[in-house]
Formats: C-alpha cells, sequence, structure tokens
C-alpha cells in the first residue's frame, strides 16, 4: 500500500470518527478532532501531512461537497448513505475537485479501493458512479 493510500485510510478515519460523534458540523469542529488525532500517538504511527492535508481540505468545502453529494447522488440523501461511504464520498470529491496533484482517475480508483475494503457490496459500484458523475460534470462546477 502507498504511503498516499495509507494516509487517505488515515483521513478517512477521521472524517468517519468525526461524523459519528457529531462533530462534523463545522470545519472547527474536524480540524479539533484532527488536532487531537495529531497530538495522540496511536499504534499506526505518526499522523502523516497527506492526511491532515485531506481533512482540511474537507473540512475546507464541506458545504460545497455535501451540496454537490446530495445533488448528484440519485434517489440518495447524504443522512439516507452508510456513514463510511459518505466520508469516502467526501474524501474523493475533495482530491477529484480540489487537489490538483492527484489524478482524476487515481481519486475515483482510491476511493473505490476504500469502499470496497470498508463497505457494502454495492458501495464500490456506487462510490464509482457518483464521483464518475462529478468527473463528468468538473469542468462546469469548477469554472
Amino acid at each position: 500500500m502507498s504511503a498516499r493510500s495509507k494516509a487517505r485510510r488515515r483521513a478517512l478515519d477521521v472524517l468517519f470518527e468525526a461524523d459519528q460523534k457529531g462533530r462534523d458540523d463545522t470545519a472547527d469542529d474536524l480540524l479539533a478532532l484532527l488536532a487531537e488525532r495529531e497530538l495522540v500517538t496511536v499504534a499506526q504511527g505518526p499522523f502523516p501531512p497527506y492526511a491532515g492535508e485531506i481533512v482540511r481540505g474537507v473540512a475546507a468545502h464541506r458545504a460545497e461537497i455535501d451540496e454537490l453529494l446530495s445533488t448528484y447522488s440519485q434517489g440518495w440523501s447524504l443522512e439516507r448513505m452508510p456513514v463510511v461511504d459518505r466520508c469516502i464520498l467526501r474524501l474523493g470529491t475533495w482530491e477529484l475537485l480540489h487537489n490538483d496533484d492527484v489524478p482524476d482517475a487515481v481519486a475515483i480508483d482510491e476511493a473505490v479501493a476504500l469502499a470496497a475494503e470498508l463497505s457494502t457490496d454495492d458501495s464500490p459500484a456506487f462510490v464509482n458512479g457518483l464521483l464518475g458523475r462529478l468527473l463528468e460534470l468538473k469542468p462546469t462546477l469548477l469554472g
């Protein structure tokens, strides 16, 4: 597993924990949880800088990301999605739309891989389809 893949997984842990604790209503809450994580020595080792970048990026663009996910997830409200899928989609959407260092295909593939590893049998196809739709719309979403 690459260093960036590990960082994505660690960022997902923070995003998931924040969602479960109801602490993701504001960017400040999410960043406070990240700060707690960075201060605590965990068995996984130091918190990777790229994981922090992801968490900060999702926090900074949370309202926009959630609006896009709500708009383009046909038949699924954010509240109805499994928590892990919602968090994976937030991470993947941020990488897809706001991190030019990550190729679009890599952002989608990594999100699908996380869904395959951590969620339901239907989740990889759902994540792939929704992020694929956002990729199609990316020129109009950013411009």
